[in-house]
């Protein structure tokens, strides 16, 4: 007996049909034996056809086909048809931002300049929503105040989203001090209606659309914080965070690179949800007197002017106002299936 022959541990042979070893292989096994163990035998002996061969499957050379590739691009789009209501708030915004950006395209009136015969006429084919008080073609201010309404809420939800996001994300990676003084405020946030905190913000900031969404935005703040706080929380202690801290990956390389992108996710559906919610509050401080001056149309101050007509001109507050109510419903369900359908993870 040779010193290798010492040394070396002696190797155990696994006999092919050994009924134990093959369930634990196959977990679909017969651990007894019997027709499990033959149909593994079987499989161990059908031979694999080359890529080029007729009847290979696409995975078997481990590339994916193009028909595969079609299914997986076609599936999303599938599961959204078979949604009427999400395909019905998709139009929705889809025709409020076609308003916004090419207005000419909807209506040949004028928004401001009326025709002072033509007066609080009812909705027809000639002017579908009616005109107002001075003649002005509503379904025109409608279409013409969406550029104002929308680009008031897109500016209000990028300033909460960047700094609710920001202050959130720092205070869920930093924690200790950070974190504690970062949340102790979000509470006070919390703690002020929104609408009043808007409207003490607007009081500093001044009139004016900007200042109306800049105010609206910074009333947000606490709840996208909140929100990418709780997201940064359970991604920090990840496997993968950790082995890049341990490796001397500086702290805002991890944040950047590791952390905010699959923290995003639900911040993404909250935005959403939150859209809706500001086209609400910027109607709402419009029909006060605090967004464009007139006769700038805005979705807000269209309903604010004909309150005064309600008696005898129903559609001048009506249809603008079931313009806002479409809107935010439509945000609203697009946000769900944001947040259902993979927008949380």
């Amino acid at each position: 007996m040779t010193v290798e022959n010492v040394l070396s541990a002696p190797a155990r042979t696994i006999e092919p049909h050994d009924p134990f070893i093959e369930a634990f292989v196959d977990p679909d096994a017969d651990p007894a034996g019997g027709p499990a163990a033959a149909s593994m035998e079987e499989e161990r002996t059908v031979p694999t056809p080359p890529p080029g061969a007729a009847g290979a499957s696409p995975g078997a050379s481990g590339r994916v086909g193009p028909a595969a590739t079609r299914r997986s691009a076609v599936k999303p789009v599938v599961a959204v048809l078979r949604q009427p209501t999400l395909v019905a708030s998709i139009l929705v915004l889809a025709l409020v931002t076609l308003w916004a950006l090419v207005p000419s395209w909807f209506t040949a009136w004028d928004p401001i300049v009326g025709v002072p015969q033509d007066r609080l006429l009812p909705p027809s084919t000639e002017h579908i929503f009616g005109t107002d008080n001075l003649g002005r073609d509503l379904y025109a201010r409608v279409v013409y105040g969406a550029a104002t309404s929308l680009a008031a809420t897109t500016v209000a939800v990028v300033v909460g989203l960047a700094v609710g996001s920001l202050f959130g994300l720092l205070a869920g990676f930093l924690r200790g001090f950070v974190d504690d003084a970062i949340m102790r405020f979000m509470d006070v946030l919390l703690a002020i209606p929104s609408l009043l905190l808007s409207l003490a913000l607007i009081t500093a900031l001044g009139f004016g659309t900007l200042n109306v969404a800049v105010a609206v935005g910074l009333a947000s703040v606490a709840s996208f914080s909140r929100v990418m706080r709780a997201e940064v929380l359970q991604i920090a202690t990840a496997v993968y965070v950790e082995a890049a801290r341990v490796s001397g990956v500086r702290w805002y390389t991890v944040l950047r690179r590791h952390v905010l992108p699959n923290a995003s996710g639900p911040v993404v559906a909250l935005a959403a949800l939150e859209f809706g919610v500001m086209v609400l509050a910027i109607s709402s401080l419009s029909f006060l007197g605090f967004g464009a001056p007139p006769p700038t149309p805005e979705w807000g101050s269209l309903v604010a002017g004909g309150r005064d007509y309600l008696a005898v001109a129903w559609w001048l507050t009506t249809l603008p106002g079931l313009v806002i109510v479409a809107v935010v419903l439509s945000a609203n369900r697009i946000s769900r299936a944001l947040e259902r359908n993979g927008g949380i993870r």
